[in-house]
């Protein structure tokens, strides 16, 4: 593992990274659509850990030694990701009014604006990630691989059984099914555009799927948690939303100490996962660590 000093400024300093990226992808506009363009960047740019976005970048370093050519996928995992924000809080799916401590984007901005801005946002996703210097047949199966997430059987799909199912009781494999769908998929998708970004063989873009499925499922686990234990400053958004809205979570039909275990069980999995088929991932490492203990 690596020292917590120096881990938390090289994740600080590939957030800045991305960020500043962002910012250049989606500029600011004068066109008369412009309203719609500062709504994709009030969701895009408010804030966040950029831990997709960072994984990508950390699975290329982990392969080929730099970061700088799976940038552009970064951001453009980070744009998919922003697109789910902006729909999953609108009234008709999770209805949440905030979002990073602000107002949801459809609150800001109102419902069509809104919707319109995760619409384009998606399209964005792909005209991100085709600016990508890398070869022709890499960038067809990054598309590829980009576009089964946003589809419908993905995150889509886990949005779909998540409102489709409530008032329902669900078994831990069903919502394990959700969890699969709706967020380990974004953080799988982000790990394999890395290694496919830095040319990695086949055996560590398989490595990085399965590094990453157990990754997301740790972290949805401990969002349920954190919305029974957190605080409403901590999170950014109201807390208990999940018990108020009688949501199906791990918390409510396993408990908070075994939805603890579980975290760790994922975790430790996704760590073993790398130590056969990368020679310096201590920082993917100490990240799992780092996610399953956050607070926020």
């Amino acid at each position: 593992m690596m020292n917590n000093e120096l881990f938390l400024r090289e994740l600080e300093k590939d957030r800045l990274l991305i960020e500043e990226k962002l910012n250049e992808y989606l500029p600011v506009s004068n066109m008369k659509y412009a309203k719609l363009i500062e709504s994709m960047r009030y969701t895009l740019l408010n804030g966040g850990k950029r831990i997709r976005g960072i994984i990508c970048l950390k699975f290329c370093e982990a392969v080929c030694t730099t970061a700088e050519k799976a940038l552009a996928a970064a951001c453009a995992i980070e744009m998919l990701h922003a697109y789910t924000l902006i729909h999953d809080d609108l009234p008709c799916m999770d209805d949440d009014n905030m979002r990073r401590g602000k107002p949801a984007n459809h609150i800001e901005y109102g419902e069509f604006t809104a919707l319109l801005a995760g619409d384009a946002m998606q399209a964005y996703v792909f005209q991100t990630l085709l600016s990508a210097d890398l070869p022709a047949e890499t960038l067809v199966l990054m598309s590829q691989i980009m576009a089964e997430t946003a589809g419908p059987n993905s995150v889509c799909a886990g949005q779909y059984l998540d409102l489709s199912s409530e008032g329902k009781i669900l078994s831990e494999d069903e919502l394990m099914e959700i969890y699969l769908h709706k967020t380990s998929s974004l953080i799988t998708t982000a790990a394999c555009l890395g290694i496919l970004s830095g040319g990695g063989s086949q055996e560590q873009f398989d490595a990085a799927g399965q590094y990453s499925s157990a990754l997301g499922l740790a972290f949805q686990v401990r969002d349920d948690i954190l919305d029974y234990i957190s605080t409403e400053d901590e999170l950014g958004k109201p807390i208990g939303s999940d018990a108020e809205n009688q949501k199906n979570t791990l918390v409510s039909l396993l408990g908070i100490e075994k939805c603890e275990k579980l975290c760790s069980k994922l975790t430790s999995h996704a760590i073993e996962v790398l130590d056969d088929n990368f020679e310096n991932s201590e920082f993917l490492k100490t990240l799992a660590m780092y996610l399953v203990d956050r607070k926020n």
